[in-house]
């Protein structure tokens, strides 16, 4: 039996991931409120940057302590998750997440990967 590799979350990756999805939030609220007709547009920035902020804040301990572990026969992650690596139908990469998706169709996401391009080859090499 070889060594498990284990796939760990990169704050680098974190920090980006919620980078955009603050400024997502800021546009978002902004046109929400330029909808509305409300004449202060520019409260929506700081609203949605404070919105995504303390939710980072809040959840980055426990985003940042997840892993994902991959033996020769199984891909273990928090939970606990237990995906039989024959069981696997497909893996994709979306931003710095990659989805398993297995083959009764549930999916489960490795977040916050630094290279989520090398983490989908790994699982794809170990896949039967």
């Amino acid at each position: 039996m070889a060594d498990p590799v284990i796939f760990t979350p990169d704050k680098g990756a974190y920090i980006r991931t919620n980078t955009w999805l603050a400024a997502g939030a800021m546009a978002a609220a902004m046109i929400v409120l330029w909808l509305l007709s409300n004449p202060y547009i520019w409260t929506g920035a700081p609203a949605g940057l404070a919105a995504i902020g303390i939710r980072a804040w809040y959840l980055a301990s426990e985003e940042l302590a997840t892993k994902w572990e991959m033996s020769d026969t199984t891909l273990t992650g928090p939970g606990p998750r237990v995906i039989p690596l024959n069981q696997v139908a497909a893996v994709n990469t979306m931003g710095s997440f990659v989805q398993i998706v297995t083959k009764s169709g549930d999916k489960h996401l490795i977040k916050y990967q630094a290279d989520p391009a090398a983490t989908k080859a790994a699982i794809e090499r170990a896949l039967p």
